[in-house]
């Protein structure tokens, strides 16, 4: 697997949240393509042994990359904006709701952060456009 080193030359200075931020992603993205190997190679052998061994270590990749996931939200406000209003889409599709109440979660519609919060003004979206 190929190693990306987001420090291949080192700053002089600490990294802002927004910068090791994306670093995170990074570390992010090599857990879930460990995940995915590791699953691969599960699939790939009748040696339950060593399925055993791959699936633990497969569990602990993906407890990586929740705290991953859970450490970018902090670091990166818009992220975590992100995470709330797609954790509502996320609810109101699963139960059946309509498009239209799906696309306005974030777009001054319900749930909203411009409904929440004066000043913010609505943004085009892919989604307002179709209307």
């Amino acid at each position: 697997m190929p190693q990306t080193n987001p420090f291949h030359s080192m700053v002089p200075r600490k990294l802002t949240d927004s910068e090791l931020a994306r670093a995170i992603r990074l570390d992010m993205e090599s857990e879930l393509d460990a995940i995915n190997l590791y699953a691969a190679h599960i699939d790939a052998t009748d040696n339950e042994e060593a399925k055993a061994i791959l699936r633990h270590i497969m569990d602990e990749e993906r407890e990586h990359a929740a705290l991953f996931w859970q450490l970018i939200a902090r670091l990166d406000p818009a992220q975590a904006e992100h995470i709330k209003v797609m954790s509502r889409k996320f609810q109101l599709i699963v139960s059946g709701a309509s498009h239209e109440a799906v696309e306005a979660v974030g777009e001054g519609g319900e749930g909203s952060a411009a409904s929440s919060e004066p000043g913010l003004e609505k943004r085009l979206t892919v989604g307002s456009l179709r209307r």
